[in-house]
């Protein structure tokens, strides 16, 4: 056989010999990829279609094969998933690069495995729910691209892994808080080729070191939220490609160091929230800069001239600084500006005329400076403008006519100024006005009827003005409005029968001005109304009965024309100087009045008040006996209904029981509970486990069995219980630690079934109002009170949509057998779609005494009203006491009680609950002031539920430093609702 013959029979062989290796190879990576499907869940059956035994690896989706056919990429990003990642597949792909799992829901510890894909040059598994610590990844030499931020991690982090991975281009660690507390870690400075440094609220603490500027590639770098201390190092300079940085929530304190103005490819910074000083002369050269934020420092000196000139400014936020001089003539005139807050400062000058030049300015707060001049007529046309906040100023002339009627505009303040001139009849045009303060001026002349027509007002502060003429009677169409402050006016005429139809109406007052005629008898129909003040008027004829309806924690009606007897109903020791100035009064039980006549009415009323409580009474009695008997046949129906129906089990982790199991055990010797959605069962299994069942009825026949004829015509207009899909909804999709699991529902046509882990110690509102009270010291409650609160901030910051829970209280915070929290009962929760606003939803639902006071004046309410009711919670926990206690008072909750004990120290630390040591109660007080911001009346004013667990976990036992009582006695609380948040 010749040569050539030979060599041609050799490379057939090794042809098919390689042919051979590559079917084989194939063959291995698709039982891999097959055995990788069976460990991964989602809700998206869609999403494995292609995932096929008859298919090639190469053709399944998100897989992306290289030239030799063998998997090197697997994307299973933002798909929803759960379970747990099995590594040890994954890994056996030889040639793997890319693993992108990121955005999903993943759980469970990470396996030392991930150590075997040594190939991997990009590895994402940010944004899951992963437990435990990170592995040591020292073998994975060379990653590019590492992203495990927000991935659920903790415990000690292992920087040294880094050491081997010089090729890094991205690190994203971010958001991962409960790692343990690490100095900033130096192996990270060595990594020359970052581009992309993001280690924002990851515990590290201590000094930036100065081997940053060796980092001379970056172009993000991301440090906020942490516990960084020390000055910003001059090397920082250095990073001259940098786009964005970020030094938000930190302990920084000195100057811009020399040369900060080299960063000059800078467009976004951060640096808000620290202890910096000095000028901000090093920011000149900045002119890049689209988005700077330096709020709550200690800068001081004149803002830079240069800021004027700089073309891409939209968001310049300042506040909360010692900044004087003026504001740069020519700031916003070149750019598409878009928001300023300079507020709290000490500023001067004139505002700045053309911020508004390209028409896409949004907000303009400049409140609390020295600021002189006239608002420039400019800001008349820009109507792109939703907020307007110039108070507490020296500004002064005429407020351009058509800044009253901005399409846009939500709020306007200008309290506490000089400005003269009429509120004109633009205000028609201002659709989206909901407060307007303009209280302590010199504004004068009528108030239009065309305010009418701004209906979504809430607020109204025409207060300490000349204004004068007739309320116009088109003030009650205004069916929103909650506060309506006139006092210290001139106005006359009439107080408008139409303001009873102003149903949200809680604070009126109308003292110091010409009122004259009756009281209007509507007053009484307003049946949220806590404060009512009408003194200092002309107004005549007699207190209308109607006013007994009312809660009212403030009622003045002195030094009027009134004549008549005083409504027994209000005669008691509350009122005590609300009727004085009124000689023409008399009462049956008020000393200080004459004794009415008995044909005056006051003898009339009270036989129409004892006659209503007679049969109160009877009607009360009758409802009880009815309501135990129906209550009693309910549970009898429950129990039969539950054994004819057929159910469809839908799990959502591994079960270790059965339907039967569960049907079983619902029966009236179980019950536990009652919830405002359903009954709630304690069932125990045949191996010892405990589960919670909580049972929903499909319709509103509150129990009761519907008949096989009409049940599906039920079912049609309704389908399954609205608390059932909501609960449901919610917890399926939910992966947390302090969040309760569901592990399965269990549905028929009449009813529903919710099976959680059963937490053994109840609730938090037993703990702290019952007898176990005296076993909860500070250190659980601070604990308990950590722990909660990342439940909430998972709910709303972590969750791929925002959920509200909207019915937060101590009732539903349920405890483990360690006493570590978990929030409970999703009935009321609302996940916010993406297509619809985050803003609000429009249904109005929780529990008195938790319930945040916008729910009083408008459906829209957002997350920031489970802050409040959060708030409440850490009330309770501080304080021992309930939301609602009648030491408080008429219509008033533990929020109002709180807030009128911030008069001294003294008065402070007697809030705190007797039964918390000596030791601690200082540091009691420092929950008090977060659980004080957290119950802010406007919600804006609020903090999200992610600072709110910063600064519990800042307020750890023995890291605390007491609440600030000013020398005038005026508590820290005063300063932080006069202050601008936001």
């Amino acid at each position: 056989m010749s040569a050539a013959s030979i060599l041609r029979r050799n490379l057939h062989l090794l042809s098919l010999f390689s042919l051979l290796r590559l079917t084989i190879s194939a063959s291995d990576e698709l039982q891999t990829l097959l055995s990788i499907k069976t460990s991964l869940q989602s809700p998206n059956a869609d999403v494995f279609n292609s995932w096929k035994p008859t298919n090639p690896p190469c053709k399944f989706a998100g897989i992306t094969c290289n030239s030799d056919g063998s998997v090197n990429s697997i994307d299973l990003s933002n798909q929803k998933h759960t379970g747990t990642v099995p590594f040890d597949s994954i890994c056996q792909l030889p040639s793997l690069e890319t693993l992108a799992l990121g955005k999903n829901s993943f759980s469970g510890p990470i396996s030392e495995d991930l150590k075997n894909c040594v190939r991997l040059k990009y590895l994402d598994i940010g944004n899951n729910f992963f437990s435990g610590s990170v592995p040591d990844l020292s073998s994975l030499s060379r990653l590019e691209y590492l992203y495990l931020n927000n991935s659920g991690f903790s415990g000690k982090f292992p920087w040294n892994s880094f050491s081997n991975m010089t090729g890094l281009i991205v690190l994203s660690l971010g958001d991962n808080n409960q790692f343990d507390r690490a100095l900033f870690p130096d192996v990270v400075v060595g990594l020359t080729k970052l581009n992309w440094l993001y280690l924002a609220n990851c515990s590290i603490e201590g000094k930036i070191p100065p081997e940053i500027g060796n980092l001379t590639e970056l172009v993000n770098l991301e440090l906020s939220d942490n516990y960084i201390s020390g000055k910003i190092p001059p090397e920082i300079s250095k990073l001259s490609k940098l786009w964005q940085l970020e030094l938000y929530n930190n302990g920084l304190t000195g100057k811009f160091p020399v040369g900060f103005g080299n960063l000059t490819s800078l467009e976004k910074f951060d640096a808000s929230r620290n202890y910096l000083e000095g000028d901000l002369s090093e920011l000149r050269t900045l002119n890049k800069l689209v988005s700077l934020h330096l709020y709550k420092n200690e800068f001081f000196g004149e803002v830079p001239v240069a800021f004027g000139d700089f073309e891409k400014l939209v968001d310049l936020s300042l506040y909360a600084n010692k900044l004087t001089g003026p504001l740069p003539e020519r700031l916003g005139s070149v750019s598409d500006f878009n928001f300023i807050d300079a507020s709290e400062n000490f500023l001067t000058g004139r505002i700045p005329p053309e911020m508004c030049n390209q028409g896409k300015m949004m907000e303009l707060m400049l409140l609390q400076n020295k600021l002189s001049g006239e608002i420039p007529a400019t800001y008349a046309n820009c109507t792109s403008l939703t907020r307007f906040r110039l108070s507490n100023n020296s500004l002064s002339g005429e407020v351009p006519s058509g800044i009253w009627g901005l399409p846009k505009v939500d709020l306007i303040d200008i309290a506490l100024n000089q400005f003269e001139g009429q509120i004109t009849s633009d205000i028609g045009n201002a659709k989206s006005l909901t407060e307007i303060f303009v209280n302590n001026n010199h504004l004068s002349g009528e108030l239009p009827p065309e305010i009418s027509k701004a209906t979504g007002l809430i607020a109204i502060d025409l207060s300490d003005n000349q204004f004068s003429g007739n309320i116009p009677a088109t003030i009650g169409e205004l069916r929103l409005l909650n506060r309506l402050h006139l006092h210290n006016n001139m106005f006359s005429g009439p107080i408008p029968d139409t303001i009873g139809n102003c149903v949200a109406f809680n604070d009126i007052n109308m003292a110091h001005n010409s009122l004259s005629g009756d009281i209007p008898v509507s007053i009484g129909s307003l049946l949220v109304l806590n404060s009512l003040n009408l003194s200092e008027n002309a107004l005549s004829g007699q207190i209308p009965v109607t006013l007994s309806s009312l809660r009212l924690s403030l009622l003045d009606l002195s030094d009027n024309q009134l004549t008549g007897p005083i409504p027994q109903s209000l005669s008691y020791e509350a009122y005590n100087g609300s009727f004085a100035g009124n000689n023409g009064l008399c009462s049956q039980n008020i000393k200080s009045f004459r004794r009415c006549s008995p044909d005056s009415g006051g003898s009339k009323e009270l036989r129409l008040v004892i006659l209503c409580v007679a049969l109160g009474a009877i009607v009360l009695l009758l409802s009880v006996l009815c309501m135990m008997l129906f209550l009693k046949k309910s549970q009898k129906d429950e129990e039969r209904s539950l054994k004819e129906d057929s159910w469809d089990v839908k799990s959502f982790h591994v079960l270790s029981f059965t339907e039967d199991e569960i049907l079983d055990s619902i029966k009236q010797e179980n019950l536990i509970g009652k919830g405002g959605s359903g009954n709630v069962y304690r069932v125990v299994l045949s191996n010892g486990d405990e589960l919670a069942v909580k049972h929903i009825w499909n319709s509103d026949s509150g129990g009761r069995k519907k008949s096989r004829s009409t049940a599906p015509m039920l079912k049609s207009c309704s389908g399954k219980s609205r608390e059932f899909d909501a609960e449901v909804q919610t917890l399926s999709s939910i992966r947390h630690v302090n969040v309760v699991k569901l592990y399965c529902s269990i549905t028929s046509e009449d009813s529903s079934l919710l099976v959680y882990e059963y937490l053994p110690n109840g609730s938090l509102w037993d703990w702290l109002h019952t007898c176990r009270k005296m076993g909860l010291d500070w250190e659980t409650r601070y604990k308990i009170a950590v722990g909660a609160a990342k439940g909430l901030e998972y709910l709303h910051h972590s969750c791929e949509r925002l959920v509200i829970h909207r019915d937060v209280k101590s009732s539903n915070i349920l405890l483990d057998e360690f006493l570590k929290p978990r929030i409970a009962d999703f009935g009321l929760a609302k996940i916010v779609q993406a297509n619809t606003s985050k803003d609000s939803t429009h249904v109005i639902a929780g529990t008195h005494g938790y319930i945040a006071p916008e729910y009083g004046y408008t459906y829209k309410v957002n997350e920031k009203s489970d802050v409040y009711s959060f708030g409440v919670v850490l009330m309770e926990l501080v304080t021992g006491k309930r939301p609602i206690e009648p030491e408080y008072g008429e219509n008033r909750d533990i929020v109002n009680w709180a807030s009128n004990n911030l008069k001294s120290k003294e008065s402070v630390l007697s809030m705190v609950d007797s039964t918390i040591q000596e030791a601690y109660r200082e540091e009691a007080i420092k929950m008090l002031r977060i659980a004080i911001l957290c119950t802010a009346r406007l919600p804006a004013l609020r903090p999200t539920m992610r600072s709110v667990v910063q600064m519990l976990e800042e307020a750890e036992p023995c890291r605390f430093v007491g609440i600030i009582v000013s020398k005038d006695g005026a508590s820290e609380k005063d300063e932080v609702e006069d202050s601008y948040k936001g």
